[in-house]
């Protein structure tokens, strides 16, 4: 997020497009090999905001150890962090999107990951809970910099066959600090839930969770249940089965919210709305 709050942006490299329509298809014929589904999802809010998430084949895909390419896109290691050059097609009204990132990572990084479901088939790792984004952008023209976090997510199954909902936040503290929470509703009908917290360039710690408190439905009416105190601050991202949401803490500083309704998403009309936005271009 940009420092005056005008403009945020969230990236993911999908290894295996986790909400792609075609890899759901694709795994309903049979086994499928993940990097046949590979996208690189820009998200840009604010002035002259757009959405990419372009999924490509096998044969657009390189990676190692330092770095990862998916179509036109690259991230990769150097010395100064995480430099992610984007150049990717925006949709579904088809602008160019392109640019620089480079991410910083603080002092602390992560190297845990934490299991979301009995068997450790899911796994989140909070990499960087504090980072710097410098973000220069020709198209549109951003140029910006302001906090940014960073984190991973691996699995060896679905997730719709695993979970039903999800809900995760990031909020930073008044202090410096900042504050995670992952709760995750099984198929089974069990619950998961993780807090974490840092002072400031500290490494993360276990925390007791904060109390539940349910923020306003989506427009699509998706629950947002959020681990308070917190205020809805502004919708991001509000989809048939995902929503992203801005929020204020009790102290006034700020964080993000992300609500997954894998229920939603396992309905057949849900992906047939998809492509609009997640074209394929293998």
């Amino acid at each position: 997020m940009s420092e005056d709050g005008r403009h945020a942006l969230t990236l993911i490299a999908f290894l295996g497009s986790v909400f792609s329509p075609y890899y759901a298809w694709a795994r309903r014929r049979g086994p499928t090999d993940p990097l046949a589904h590979c996208a690189v999802n820009v998200a840009l809010y604010g002035p002259g905001g757009r959405w990419a998430m372009t999924e490509r084949g096998a044969r657009s895909v390189e990676r190692d150890a330092r770095q990862l390419r998916i179509g036109r896109s690259r991230l990769q290691w150097c010395d100064e962090g995480l430099a992610i050059d984007i150049d990717e097609v925006a949709a579904p009204w088809p602008r160019p999107l392109r640019g620089r990132i480079l991410l910083r990572p603080g002092a602390a990084w992560g190297h845990t990951a934490h299991a979301l479901d009995a068997a450790g088939r899911h796994r989140w790792s909070p990499l960087a809970p504090w980072a710097r984004a410098e973000v220069q952008l020709s198209h549109p023209a951003w140029d910006w910099q302001g906090p940014a976090y960073l984190d991973a997510n691996a699995g060896d199954r679905p997730l719709e066959a695993d979970f039903e909902a999800w809900s995760w936040s990031r909020l930073a503290r008044a202090d410096g600090g900042c504050r995670l929470a992952y709760d995750v509703l099984r198929r089974d009908g069990s619950r998961h839930g993780l807090a974490l917290e840092a002072g400031p360039g500290e490494p993360l710690r276990p925390a007791e969770p904060a109390a539940w408190q349910a923020l306003p439905r989506s427009g699509w009416g998706l629950a947002r249940p959020s681990r308070g105190p917190a205020v809805l601050e502004r919708t991001l991202e509000d989809g048939p089965f995902y929503a992203r949401t801005l929020l204020r803490g009790a102290d006034g500083a700020p964080g993000v919210h992300e609500s997954l309704s894998l229920q939603r998403f396992r309905r057949r009309w849900v992906q047939a709305l998809l492509p609009f936005r997640m074209p394929r271009r293998a």
